[in-house]
């Protein structure tokens, strides 16, 4: 009885460590928010964190261009006939492009 008893014994923590080391790999591998979950949404968070600061310098260029084309015409008419190809009334334009 001695015998089984502390071969129970020694068992016992045995199973318990196996037990513990399946739930921790279970939920740290396999629920919704596991390990591999969590490395995906910092590198995701990485990258829009790129992104954003990307588009509010865009948006702080483009601000200031907006002011720039409010304020003077020549700046606006400009914009138009580069950017449109707008032109005057009795006028031509040639787009040139270049060959790659």
């Amino acid at each position: 009885m001695k015998k089984m008893l502390s071969l129970i014994w020694a068992k016992l923590p045995t199973k318990y460590w196996i037990a513990v080391s399946v739930f921790v790999l279970w939920v740290s591998l396999f629920t919704e928010n596991s390990l591999l979950q969590h490395f995906q949404n910092k590198r995701k968070l990485f990258s829009l964190t790129e992104q954003e600061s990307y588009l509010r310098s865009k948006i702080i260029s483009d601000k200031r261009k907006i002011e720039e084309l409010q304020t003077n015409l020549t700046n606006l008419e400009k914009f138009a006939r580069e950017e449109f190809l707008m032109k005057k009334e009795k006028e031509d334009v040639f787009l040139i492009v270049e060959g790659e």
